[in-house]
């Protein structure tokens, strides 16, 4: 197929999580004949995302540089918005993709809306049903789910959230989650972790990211890391400290000085990937480590309330434990235990995937597109 008579296939990336998610997209895209695939990075995670991009050999077209000192999340909404809808316009897309929930996805979504721009959703339906938690995503991810075109679910429950919504069942698509595809990927290497540790002890990984868990809520999960390394001396705690300044300093302050606590700069995908290969516990509030460690059959503590990846929990793999210290010491306590005594973990296969739904997204993105599609008249 001709260059002249390729589709143009936008993708549109602000954070790391969505560079993770994104890459196996964008590299299954540029390796079709049918497909020019444009990357627009929006970057809300600019430091974080260059190491992702580098380690899967993407590189963005476009730099929209949207970030400045101390913006509101409206002001970041707005820029966003009026950024994506001058690039986009530019590049005139037979097709916009973008992942995820954050403020990046849900303008990518009103642009394209704006532009009459189809618009595809990856990790559509994830839901908690609860608008405030985690607060915007929510909101985002369900406001994104009525302005799509095509919407790419990646279980079986995501999709049953859209249809419960009224999103029309034929534009909803089960594909498995990306981040598998992308963690089947850095699975294959092992890349230094960047800390000396003790190969003795067994190895607890921990991560704080989300805004509802800033503030007290932060000081009581130190406290419980605090507690957890004071209860078990054949344990050393790996924290990568996200570089978000509300949580650094706190994190420092409770669990720096402690012996076998190693704070470290945010790691690499494939460090971080090899983290969580040699780990017996993950702590964290993160989704995606939610569906990587039921990939890899670790156990984790899910440091929130509630959580749109239930599959986790069902399988066996994830526990939610909030903020309180006592349960999370106890459940640690609980899940060491079970390790120590050797009983499995979870006995299904993964319910996110089996690492090929960046090829079946792009297969249907195709068949939905005409051979030759002849340009609307856009605003």
């Amino acid at each position: 197929m001709s260059s002249q008579t390729r589709q143009t296939v936008v993708c549109v990336v602000g954070t790391r999580p969505e560079a993770i998610k994104m890459a196996p997209v964008i590299r299954a895209l540029r390796a079709s004949s049918w497909a020019r695939c444009r990357v627009i990075f929006t970057a809300q995670h600019r430091d974080l995302v260059a190491p992702v991009f580098e380690f899967f050999g993407v590189q963005p077209d476009v730099d929209l540089d949207v970030m400045r000192p101390g913006q509101s999340l409206a002001d970041l909404s707005n820029r966003l918005l009026a950024s994506l809808h001058d690039s986009l316009r530019r590049e005139d897309p037979d097709f916009v993709l973008a992942q995820g929930d954050t403020t990046t996805v849900l303008a990518a979504a009103l642009a394209s809306y704006m532009l009459s721009a189809p618009f595809g959703h990856i990790e559509a339906g994830l839901r908690t049903h609860r608008l405030d938690s985690p607060f915007p995503e929510e909101a985002n991810r369900v406001a994104v789910s009525h302005l799509s075109t095509l919407h790419f679910a990646p279980t079986t429950a995501a999709r049953e959230n859209l249809l419960h919504e009224g999103i029309e069942r034929a534009s909803i698509h089960i594909t498995g989650n990306t981040g598998i595809d992308a963690l089947h990927l850095a699975a294959r290497r092992d890349s230094p972790l960047g800390a000396k540790l003790d190969p003795d002890k067994r190895l607890i990984l921990v991560t704080v990211h989300r805004r509802e868990n800033q503030g007290e809520p932060l000081r009581r999960i130190c406290e419980s890391v605090r507690a957890i390394h004071e209860s078990f001396e054949d344990v050393e705690i790996l924290w990568p400290v996200h570089p978000n300044p509300a949580i650094g300093p706190v994190v420092a302050e409770i669990v720096g000085g402690l012996p076998r606590v190693r704070l470290v700069e945010p790691l690499s995908y494939g460090s971080f990937v090899t983290a969580m290969k040699r780990s017996a516990l993950i702590l964290s509030d993160s989704g995606g480590i939610q569906e990587e460690a039921t990939a890899l059959r670790k156990p984790v503590l899910v440091l929130r309330q509630v959580s749109e990846r239930d599959e986790a929990v069902r399988c066996g793999v994830a526990r939610l434990v909030g903020h309180d210290p006592a349960t999370i010491v106890a459940e640690t306590s609980r899940l060491l235990g079970d390790a120590v005594d050797g009983r499995p973990l979870a006995q299904a296969e993964s319910p996110f995937g089996d690492g090929r739904a960046a090829s079946r997204i792009v297969s249907i993105v195709k068949k939905s597109l005409n051979p030759v599609r002849s340009k609307a008249v856009r605003a």
